[in-house]
């Protein structure tokens, strides 16, 4: 399966609502994911298959208070609790859209530099961050396919129309694998390059270090 990131054109909203004793809670708001439409990607949702994962995500993650979201751009589909800004309230059909709410995490350093951002203005946008396969459709559309799962419905990202949100995640092009609810990288084409380029003194060894290198990602 591969990482899939989606960053979408339209505007999130990033607001504030006061709180009894006179502070603030941050909030972020709006579409966080869309189906039946080709994105900028060239990929596509069926709608089918997105809600079907929406509905799992929001009764194990959602529900259960643990759909958390990073600030960045992470490079695998794990989250990691050291980078959460955010965690993920709402999250419901309206057409071919899923819109979501999100409240921000203040005190969590990374929650801390979103709320300073927002205080200053800032313009940010969201990423939802899955795994799945591509099967290529017509018109160069790759299709999402009914094993699609979300790792989170929103990171926060730099400014959607900024050069470097339109960059896919470099861990995007390799195959990972789930061992015990966790995603390990899967070396798969390096590791048989490897092994059909070994001597036949040397390939005992050869397979000996590949394996020591997956288990190295558990």
């Amino acid at each position: 399966m591969k990482l899939i990131t989606e960053m979408l054109e339209s505007d999130v909203e990033f607001i504030t609502e006061a709180k009894e004793d006179g502070g603030k809670n941050y909030f972020i708001e709006g579409v966080f994911m869309q189906g039946n439409i080709k994105n900028r990607n060239g990929r596509m949702y069926p709608m089918e298959t997105l809600m079907k994962e929406v509905k799992r995500y929001n009764k194990e993650y959602v529900e259960q208070n643990r759909a958390y979201g990073e600030l960045g751009h992470p490079q695998g589909p794990t989250i990691n609790l050291e980078r959460v800004s955010h965690m993920i309230k709402e999250l419901h059909q309206d057409g071919n859209n899923v819109r979501g709410k999100a409240k921000i995490m203040t005190e969590t350093p990374m929650g801390k530099i979103v709320k300073n951002l927002m205080d200053e203005g800032a313009k940010l946008g969201v990423s939802s961050r899955g795994m799945g396969t591509l099967k290529p459709g017509k018109n160069g559309t790759n299709m999402v396919q009914n094993d699609f799962q979300l790792a989170t419905a929103a990171d926060i990202v730099a400014d959607p129309s900024a050069p470097e949100a339109f960059v896919e995640g470099i861990m995007e092009g390799v195959e990972w694998l789930q061992i015990d609810d966790r995603w390990v990288p899967q070396y798969i084409e390096k590791t048989q390059q490897e092994i059909k380029a070994a001597s036949r003194a040397n390939l005992q060894e050869v397979k000996f270090n590949a394996f020591k290198k997956f288990l190295e990602q558990l």
